[in-house]
């Protein structure tokens, strides 16, 4: 199988689904924040070895808290995927905290301030033209 081929791309979007269905439902470690989600799952080509892309929306005590908790539940979320998906091996599953998600709104966020500033700006700008061209009109 190659990595990129169709199977792979399906295998990938199926543990990534039954990883997030298994996180969602099945563990009951209060450690494991509810906001949790998989964003997504790569499995090698032999099929032994996942990174899985964990994104947290929480703090960063939440996100330790709840990688410890995944870390520690890794051998009951390998069991459970194996009943879930037909594979010839299961693979080993390692999490990684990804924070796309939470740059991706830190951009946005800023890219707003930006713009609020430049429209106050213009505003302000267009004010003083205004102003201006009121005081132009009655000069004698």
């Amino acid at each position: 199988m190659r990595k990129g081929s169709i199977k792979s791309t399906r295998i990938n979007s199926e543990v990534a689904k039954c990883l997030s269905e298994i996180i969602r439902s099945e563990l009951k470690d209060p450690r494991i924040h509810p906001l949790t989600s998989v964003l997504s799952a790569d499995v090698t080509t032999d099929l032994k070895q996942c990174k899985a892309y964990i994104s947290v929306l929480g703090d960063a005590d939440a996100k330790k808290e709840t990688m410890e908790g995944l870390r520690a539940a890794a051998s009951f979320i390998r069991h459970e995927l194996a009943a879930q998906v037909n594979l010839r091996n299961t693979p080993a599953v390692t999490f990684v905290l990804d924070e796309r998600i939470e740059q991706g709104m830190h951009m946005s966020r800023l890219i707003e301030e930006v713009k609020a500033r430049d429209d106050a700006a213009i505003a302000l700008r267009g004010d003083e033209e205004t102003e201006q061209e009121d005081d132009d009109e009655f000069d004698f």
